[in-house]
């Protein structure tokens, strides 16, 4: 019960982060691109992807799923979790950049997702650094992470259109 109670509270950052992408989902569209913007941004995806590849594995090498609870002062994540958590997600970013080409408006979420746990993954980081004053599991890796992330969100927002522009549309 203790590591259920961890895991919740430990991943409600990742939950607000979730909302907002659904939110942005819904609110700008659909990928309405020329397909050189749209390429750029599945480039963007599958880069970001990779990055957060390395970070999940520079967090998993380090004790992220043991240091952060502790930081809050939770239970230690079970390895299988952390391991499974990620891997999920992975996998689901690398199946949406497919679905991006393809205009497809269900890829839009995990990206949007992505791009914003990305990018609160670079603030984040250093900000544990800082408060733990050493290293902290996932720090070097994390800033590349959240200014890919970053350019993923620019781009995402440069191939959608705000909701209420495609009800004028007919």
């Amino acid at each position: 019960m203790e590591s259920l109670r961890s895991i919740v509270i430990g991943t409600s950052g990742l939950a607000i982060g979730a909302v907002i992408a659904l939110v942005l989902t819904l609110a700008r569209g659909y990928a309405d691109a020329d397909e050189a913007r749209l390429r750029h941004a599945v480039r963007l995806a599958f880069i970001t992807i990779a990055l957060q590849a390395g970070h999940f594995g520079e967090e998993l090498e380090t004790g992220f799923a043991r240091r952060f609870p502790e930081l809050l002062g939770l239970a230690p994540w079970p390895d299988l979790f952390f391991v499974l958590f990620n891997v999920f997600w992975l996998a689901i970013w690398t199946m949406s950049v497919p679905a991006l080409f393809a205009r497809r408006r269900a890829a839009l979420f995990p990206l949007w997702f992505l791009g914003i746990a990305g990018v609160v993954n670079g603030i984040a980081h250093p900000l544990l650094a800082i408060r733990a004053g050493s290293y902290f599991p996932g720090l070097y890796t994390s800033p590349f992470v959240g200014m890919m992330a970053g350019m993923l969100l620019s781009s995402l927002a440069a191939i959608t259109e705000p909701a209420a522009r495609e009800i004028g549309r007919a």
